[in-house]
């Protein structure tokens, strides 16, 4: 089946958080909360590198509308469900719908850290992806040093599969970088297989 044809939520909710898809107009929190975070970003996200304002961040928003409705990456923005505010964003990229396959990334504002917030976001997520996307593999990529980044997967039960050295570059593209696999796979059964 062609994945535009695929019909799930875009939004659910977990105990303390609202998450949906993203949509235009969000980009003035999505900004705000970049600005608030920047050099908590900086170390590990491509996009904190650049100087960002308001309208870049609303164009990237409606392109990732875009690319949600099309089935070619689901980004996912995350709510306090209690006020409505924007905390972070998250979301299943590098997607193979013919497995089911997909990777979670996400960033937090750093004035929403340290409260479990994404470690409950992103379970809801898994739970999502397994539930509605019917997921047979989920993965989580961080660099090792990331310790906080790294502590979401570990925390959820995910496997450590690997380490791939010099895999990437740093976010500032200074130098190589590690890059931890961190997978959840979801064993078939034998009436599943194709």
């Amino acid at each position: 089946m062609n994945p535009i044809l695929f019909d799930f939520p875009s939004q659910f909710y977990t105990e303390r958080l609202f998450i949906r898809m993203p949509m235009p107009g969000d980009g003035q929190a999505v900004f705000q909360a970049i600005n608030e975070s920047i050099e908590d970003l900086r170390p590990w996200m491509a996009f904190a590198q650049e100087n960002q304002n308001e309208e870049t961040v609303e164009i990237n928003i409606r392109k990732s509308y875009a690319e949600f409705l099309q089935r070619e990456d689901l980004r996912l923005h995350i709510f306090l469900k209690d006020t409505g505010e924007f905390i972070g964003s998250s979301g299943l990229h590098r997607i193979n719908w013919s497995i089911p396959k997909f990777e979670i990334g996400y960033w937090i504002n750093s004035r929403f850290s340290k409260k479990g917030y994404m470690k409950e976001a992103v379970e809801g997520i898994v739970n999502f992806s397994l539930d509605e996307l019917r997921a047979k593999r989920l993965e989580i990529r961080c660099d090792p040093k990331n310790i906080r980044s790294r502590a979401i997967p570990e925390k959820l039960g995910f496997k450590l599969e690997g380490i791939l050295e010099n895999d990437k570059l740093t976010a500032n593209s200074l130098s190589l970088r590690d890059t931890c696999i961190y997978a959840k796979v979801l064993k078939e059964s034998s009436s599943d297989s194709l």
